[in-house]
């Protein structure tokens, strides 16, 4: 297999969650092009439509909440119904209130876990029994820096992110033994609706970049390399592994 078709995604059905905007959108766009059938799914339909129309190649919208579903196997028929059942899922839909500790609900945190945590590990179980019959299949989940540091005003997104992290590991030794292969990516601070705040303050913006050994933020194209290792055969011996696509904030 030649170091090109190690990557392709050709022939590969990929569903990305959160694909309305920020690394979601990002992600949906770089499987496109890598080859793959795309199902981007997220709440709001005219956002997705508009990722369809400027993606190219073979997609499709499915305007669905996942917040709000409760049956998870009757999602991925929906999830099938264009291209035939996903080889490939990425949970990149995510939720972070921004409360302090002492501003915690029950309600907040409850609705926090739900959509970091549950949906995509009952996503992922729903789709996991077409992926053992082809013998093949990959889950990304997006982690975070806060799987690993605690930020303020995070403790329930830090809590889920945490979860995120360690549910990779257990879906790695539940299901590669079936071909199907479980990672985390965990991005540093790229410019999406969830770190709006970080990036509406050039101060705060600036003390980030700083704190990378790269010495800048991060840019939508940087999360192309590592999405695609994992998402393809060039990551056919490596499972249960956290990357952190951070400039090396984690490293100092």
């Amino acid at each position: 297999m030649s170091r090109t078709d190690m990557f392709s995604l050709t022939g590969r059905v990929a569903v990305v969650t959160g694909a309305s905007s920020g690394l979601g959108r990002a992600a949906a766009h770089f499987l496109v092009q890598a080859g793959a059938q795309v199902v981007g799914l997220a709440r709001r339909a005219e956002a997705l439509e508009q990722w369809s129309a400027e993606a190219g190649g073979e997609t499709a919208a499915l305007a669905a909440d996942l917040a709000a579903e409760s049956d998870m196997a009757a999602l991925a028929g929906r999830i099938a119904d264009p291209f035939g059942p996903p080889d490939i899922l990425v949970n990149a839909a995510g939720l972070n209130l921004r409360q302090s500790a002492d501003q915690v609900t029950p309600e907040g945190w409850a609705q926090t876990i739900s959509l970091n945590l549950s949906v995509p590990f009952f996503l992922a179980q729903a789709l996991v029994p077409a992926m053992r019959e082809r013998g093949w299949g990959r889950i990304i989940n997006f982690a975070s820096l806060q799987s690993r540091r605690a930020f303020t005003n995070g403790i329930a997104y830090g809590a889920s992110k945490g979860g995120v992290e360690q549910m990779t590991r257990a879906m790695a030794e539940a299901w590669s033994k079936d071909g199907i292969n479980a990672n985390a990516l965990a991005p540093g601070f790229f410019p999406t609706e969830l770190t709006g705040p970080v990036f509406a303050d050039a101060e705060v913006s600036a003390r980030h970049a700083a704190s990378t050994c790269i010495g800048r933020n991060g840019e939508m194209a940087d999360i192309k390399g590592p999405l695609l290792f994992l998402a393809s055969d060039a990551s056919v011996y490596v499972t249960g592994q956290l990357l952190f696509v951070d400039g090396g904030y984690t490293a100092k």
